[in-house]
Formats: structure tokens, sequence, C-alpha cells
């Protein structure tokens, strides 16, 4: 006989399953194509539930009556299609950069974004179900998807401390069809014994060929690129959340990887191991060498162009990597140097597994290397430098192809920029190298920012405090603490002359001293950087062709150059060599906002206009605007704020994964409780009492956090990593326990008013959310963070409106 009592434990792990699965996706999609596809991931995820509400909102009472093997049978399928559904979707061939001129790679966009769709749709179907089934606790069931989700967000990252991610994958197909096992159990469903043997099923997905769960990795990426070496290979591999670290040696033919090195360079580096991040992101590690001769090569490349002008004693470099910058420093007799670098795995390989072949560097005397992030390592020192080094930390290609445009980045924020300045001594300096883009973006955008850096410190004159030089590949920009001397620019002029690289900025520069080695069709560094240090940089800035706004840490996407006044000209050089000029991560968002709208059109929209139209045939007694509104409403608000936490607290967390890992748990967790608690209003029938105090405590905290949040994440920036989780935890709990009412709340006043219509607004609030995750990260690009909280709290106010309206019949 089928169980009275709601399936809670295996809700928990299809919702803990589903989550994890949608993690990982973003893990999985960071290694074979590029970070920007996570917001697709979320996007495509929380289509399967919208889809999910249409369906069955027309043939839920034909699933009621089965409702155990309905449920079963979508827990099972979606087990079998975390992996089956992502190894389809590994056979569609898709490159973001022929976006625009093959018209294949639209559809295959779309097909990779409904295949990895079907998951979400099984696991939706049981949540679901159940919502409609045990409708009296309404509450409990939606606490259960909450929390168990809030365990997956976790665990998932526990997981891939563990295990590389294609691993993962199996175990998380192995949970999803245990999940099934479990349901049946619960249900008390005939035969018993069958759980039995869907339990010993699920282990199934363990047992899958290794091959199978290869990763395809997109042919445009930095390893596979370099694998085309002949005689080139993978020798290790190592794997954490924080990215796939790719080990890889070219003995017949050697790697020499000096960006930016001098035409001029008559040596060459010694031999030199290549590590990739996510198959892209190159650094290396080289070879020790007792010859000083070797090295020479690190005096040629334009991040040298500091240690002419100063003898530090102090260093500190940010993004160690492999440890060339440490190699360049002790080069040129560095004092005591900090190396920070924010994954332990690439220290490890360093300072102990290739200590031998790197000759110890990250072991010897004068160097501390620091496992942390940029920002949070300099926010907690009291230490002050002489020189600050933050050299190039992405990959030429990506960066060549705006590939980064979607990435939040924190380290060259006007924010940033000031606390690196605030930790340089007297004469002290900062030097960041960038790769150089034609026509300049990168360079000139940095330049921007560290006079609006240097502006809001109180620096009348920042002309006299700047230096930007380049190369044939890379540009080295100065900010000084102090007046650069005449000395000091005479030493630049020769160091660049020496070096065949140009001079595009110094106090006094002339424009016959520049673009005379390196030469462009006009001097446009000269040309941007005088621009921007004027008077008329704001005109100079609206009329640039790319986006040179200085990034804030409102608005951290440094990388997002894009500006829709280009695109029709940057069109018209279609089949000309026009096309690398587009910002192919920006693109993405746009394409994947456009395909949402009509999967979700198709989807949801129409089957629900039908059961509308049915409907009204029947009764016409329900006020399908506000009903409809109020749960659209919360779809659009709950992620408008879940998706701007995720990205602000990146700069706390100073991670992707770790940011979108603690957050979503910390939301899910407290809005489980808050449904949980919300089960008292139901019990009263105090529905709009309950949605009303909600909605006040989500305003309140949301309005307080968008004053409080900058400063306080300022404050402590220094703390470790376990300290900030537990605090963004805290932070959370509040907004997200009110957040965790206002959706059962409705559901459970709607089965009084006419529970037939709880699938009608699981898929509508399901298609708000397919928009939102979108919506949220392109207003966030335009106008920052703030913006999408403040739009949030609006629509979480609006939403009051609709709720305490007529709803219908009683």
């Amino acid at each position: 006989m089928e169980n009275t009592r709601p399936p809670w434990y295996s809700i928990a792990l299809l919702s803990a399953t589903s989550l994890a699965y949608e993690l990982l996706l973003l893990r999985l999609f960071s290694i074979i194509q590029w970070h920007h596809f996570a917001y697709m991931i979320i996007s495509l995820a929380l289509l399967g539930y919208g889809a999910s509400g249409a369906i069955l909102s027309l043939t839920s009472h034909r699933l009621l009556p089965r409702f155990a093997v309905a449920y079963i049978s979508n827990a099972a399928l979606f087990g079998l299609s975390t992996i089956g559904c992502y190894l389809i979707a590994q056979q569609i061939s898709f490159n973001p950069e022929e976006l625009l001129w093959d018209l294949d790679q639209p559809l295959r966009l779309f097909l990779i974004y409904l295949s990895l769709t079907l998951p979400f749709f099984f696991v939706a179907n049981c949540i679901g179900l159940t919502l409609f089934r045990y409708r009296g606790e309404i509450s409990g069931v939606y606490c259960a998807d909450l929390l168990g989700a809030s365990i997956g967000s976790l665990g998932i990252v526990i997981l891939l401390f563990l295990v590389f991610p294609a691993t993962a994958l199996q175990v998380l197909g192995c949970l999803g069809i245990a999940a099934a096992a479990l349901a049946w159990w619960e249900l008390k469903h005939p035969p018993r014994r069958a759980a039995i043997v869907l339990m010993l099923a699920s282990l199934i997905p363990w047992f899958l060929p290794d091959d199978w769960l290869s990763l395809n990795t997109s042919p445009y990426k930095g390893l596979n690129q370099t694998l085309q070496i002949s005689g080139s290979r993978v020798i290790d591999e190592y794997s954490s959340p924080l990215g796939l670290i790719t080990v890889m040696e070219s003995p017949q033919i050697p790697l020499r990887y000096a960006p930016g090195l001098s035409l001029n360079a008559t040596g060459e580096p010694p031999q030199q191991l290549a590590l990739f991040t996510d198959a892209d992101a190159m650094t290396v590690i080289t070879a020790h060498t007792d010859k000083r001769e070797h090295l020479a090569y690190l005096d040629q490349i334009s991040s040298a162009l500091p240690y002419h002008i100063v003898k530090p004693e102090q260093i500190l470099i940010l993004g160690a990597g492999g440890g060339t910058d440490v190699l360049q420093a002790n080069y040129h007799g560095a004092g005591q140097i900090d190396a920070v670098e924010l994954n332990p795995q690439i220290v490890q390989l360093v300072r102990q597994d290739y200590s031998d072949f790197a000759g110890g560097i990250y072991t010897a005397e004068n160097i501390d290397v620091h496992i942390d992030e940029a920002r949070g390592f300099i926010s907690g020192s009291n230490q002050h430098y002489d020189l600050i080094q933050i050299a190039s930390m992405d990959s030429f290609g990506a960066s060549s192809a705006g590939l980064y445009s979607l990435s939040e980045n924190y380290l060259y924020t006007v924010q940033a920029l000031r606390e690196y300045l605030a930790h340089l001594n007297h004469d002290g300096i900062l030097a960041i190298s960038r790769w150089i883009k034609l026509p300049p973006r990168d360079t000139l955008k940095l330049f921007a920012t560290a006079v609006d850096a240097l502006r809001q410190s109180g620096i009348d004159e920042p002309d006299k405090r700047l230096i930007l030089i380049r190369g044939w590949q890379t540009s080295t920009l100065l900010i000084k603490n102090g007046n650069f001397s005449d000395a000091q620019i005479n030493t630049i002029k020769k160091f660049c002359e020496a070096r065949s690289f140009d001079t595009a900025y110094y106090p006094g520069i002339t424009i016959a001293e520049t673009n005379q080695y390196n030469i462009l069709a006009e001097p446009y560094f000269y040309q941007g950087a005088q621009a921007l240090l004027g008077e008329k940089a704001a005109s100079y800035i609206d009329d640039y062709k790319f986006n040179l706004q200085p990034s804030s840490d409102n608005q951290p996407y440094f990388f997002h150059f894009f500006k829709w006044s280009v695109l029709k000209e940057i069109l018209a050089l279609r089949g000309q060599g026009g096309m690398p000029l587009l910002e192919w991560g920006y693109l993405i968002l746009i394409a994947t906002l456009i395909q949402a709208a009509f999967a979700s059109m198709l989807l949801i929209l129409l089957p629900l206009c039908f059961k509308r139209f049915n409907d009204n045939q029947r009764s016409g007694h329900i006020s399908y605007g506000r009903v409809g509104c109020y749960f659209f409403l919360l779809g659009l608000a709950f992620l408008f704020i879940e998706i701007a936490f995720i990205q602000r607290f990146i700069l706390f967390l100073h991670h992707p994964l770790y940011a979108t890992a603690v957050v979503l748990a910390s939301f899910l967790l407290f809005a489980g409780l808050g449904s949980a608690w919300s089960q008292r209003y139901t019990q009263s029938q105090l529905y709009k009492f309950g949605v009303n105090r909600a909605v006040k405590g989500i305003v309140l905290t949301g309005l307080l956090y968008l004053l409080v949040l900058g400063p306080l994440f300022s404050i402590l920036n220094w703390l470790p990593t376990a300290v900030k989780v537990i605090i963004s935890t805290m932070l959370i709990a509040p907004i997200g326990f009110c957040m965790g009412m206002p959706f059962p709340l409705g559901l459970a006043r709607l089965g009084e008013v006419d529970p037939d219509f709880i699938p009608w607004v699981w898929g509508v609030n399901g298609c708000a959310s397919v928009l939102s995750a979108v919506l949220a990260t392109i207003i966030a690009i335009h106008f920052g963070f703030a913006t999408v909280v403040i739009l949030a709290l609006m629509l979480y106010a609006l939403a009051i409106v609709m709720f305490n309206g007529r709803w219908g019949v009683h």
C-alpha cells in the first residue's frame, strides 16, 4: 500500500544530486570550453524545472493515480540521464568563435542546451508531482527540496577535492539511481524487494569505460594547441575544485615560453614544463640552471623594467604560478619575496613534485609562498613593498578572443589598485603587465583604471606617476608612489631602446618618441594615454569603439569591452579578419538569453496557454494575472538576489566555485528553514501576514546589505577562508530565511483557491527563473550588482501587491 507520508529522503537526495550536477557542469564546461558557460548552465538547469511545470500542468491528473510509478520512473531517468545526456552533449561539436559565421553553431549550442536540460526536467517532475500530490505538506516538501540542494552544493566541492570531474559524474549518476531505489522503499511500492535490485543497478555508472567519460576540450584552448607540437605529451594531471592542472613536456621541440620577449634577445629560456589550468591559462616551470646567462631572457621582457628603476628589497608577486616572476626577481638580485598563488596544487608542484627540476625555487630562504587570493592577501597584510608585480595571468588566445569578458575579476578594479598603492613604500612601484590587443583595449582600460585610482587616492597630478611601455606582444604599466624623476625616465628610455620596446607614455613624452619599433598605423597607445589624462577623458571613453570605463568592485568585468554601437561595423568586417574584435563571452550570454526566451515560450508558455484556455471553459474563477505574476515575480527576484550575491561574494571568497557553492548552500539551507517555519502561517491560514512579514524582512535586509557589504568585506578580507565561509553563511542567513517563505505560502494559498493550478505556477516560476539567471548577469555587467539587488527588492515589493489582491473564490 502506498505511503501517506511524502518521500522526504528521496526528495532531499534528488535535490542534492541535481544541484551537485549543476555545479559539476559548471566545472566541466570550464574545462571543455570557458568559465562564461556557467551562466548558460544555470539557465538551462532551470529550463528543465520550467518545462516540467508546463508538462505537469497538462498531465498531472493522469499521473497522480500512478504517483509512485511516475515518481520512481522520473528519479531513475534522472540518474541515467546525468551521464547519458552529458555524453550526448560531448558529441556535439561547438565552437563559440564561429558562432556568427557558421550557421550550424547556434543550432549546436541549442542542442547542447536542450540535451543537458533533460536531467533537470526529470528531477523537477519528481518535486512538482510531490508538491501537487502532498499539497497539505507543501512547506515540508519544499523544505526537504531546499535542504537537500544545500547539502549538494557543498558536497560537490568536497567530492571534487577527492576525485576527477569525470569520476564525480559517475558518482552522481549512481546517486540519482539510488534515489529512485530509496523512493521505492519510502513509498512502499510493491514489490519491495525491487528496491534492492534498483539499488544494485545504481552501481552501473561506476563501471562505465573511462573512454566514454573523457573530456573533449575545445581544440582552440591552449593545451590542445600546444599538444600539436611534435613529441609533446601530458605527463601529469591534478584536479580540485580550483581547476584541472595538466603538466606537459615537449622533449623534441623544447618549449620556449617568454611572453613579449624582445626581438633583440639572443638567448633563449632553459628547458621548461608547461602547466595548464582547465586546459588553458598556461604558465611554466623553468629548469634550474647554475649559469646566470641562461636566464638572461628574463631581462628581455617588458616586466623587467621596474628592476632597472629601483633595487627592491621587499617584493610582492601576485599570481606566482610556476615561478617565472620569482625567477625574474632573483635574477635581478631581489631581496625578500612574498609570492602569492591561489591554487595550492600549483604550489605543491613547484615546491615538492618538481622541486628538483625547478631548483627548489619555492623553498629558497628569501621566498615566502602564500596560498591565497591577491586581494585577500593584501587586505590582510601590514607589509609595505618596494615593488608589487602583477604579471598577466590569463592566456593570450582566450584573452584576445574575449572569452574572459564575463569573468568577474577583482584584480584590476579601481579599489584593487588603491589597495596595492596603499601597500607601497615611498617611491615604491606597482607593475602590471598585460597582453596587447589591437585595437588597444586591455592596456588602455588598465591605464584609465590607474588614473582613476590615483585621483581617488588624492593625487592631483597622476600624469607624473605613470609609465607605459609596450613590445610586440605585451605591455607593462608602472604606477609609482611618488613622481618619476628625470633620471628614472632616462633609464626607461635606454631600457626600451636596447630591447626595441616602445614608450607609450611617460611624463613629458612627445609624439615623436613613440611608435618607433613595433610600428602601428597610429601611435594609439600614446594617444589613448594622453586623452585619458586630459580634461576630456570622459568624452574619449564614451566615443572609443570599445568599453574603457574603469572597472569597480560593483562592476568587476575588466575584460568586458563590447559596445553595441560597434557591432554593425565589426560584422561588416566578417571574412576580413574582423571577428576577433568581438567579445565572444558576452555574445554567448546574449545568445543564451535569446535561446532561453525561445525555449521558455516553446516549452512553458505555449502549453500553459492551452491549459489556461481549457480551464477557462471549466471554471473561470481563478485570477490568472495576479497568481501568475506573483510566482513569476518570485522567480525573477529570488534568482536576481542569488546571482548578485554569488558574484558579490566572489570578492570575499575569491573563487567562482567557492562563492557559488557557499552562497547557494547558505541560501538554500536557510530558505529551507524559512519554508519549514512558514508552516505555522499555513496551518492558521495567515498567508498574507506571513508573506508580508517575509518580504519586509527581505527588503530591509537587502537595503542594509547594499550599504554595509562593501566596507565589511574590506575590513574582513584578511581572514582565513574557513572563517570567511562562516561569516558568509551568517550574512546570508537572515535574508535567505525570509526568501524561503513566499513561495510555499503562495502554493498553500493556491491550494485553497484551486489546487489544480499548482503545476501551472510551478511552470511559471520556472520560466521566470530561466530568464532571471541570464538577465541578472547582463544587468550586473552594465549597471552593477547594486542595481540587480535593488530591482530584486522592487520585484518582491510588487509581489506583495499581487499576493494581497483577490486570487479567486475561496
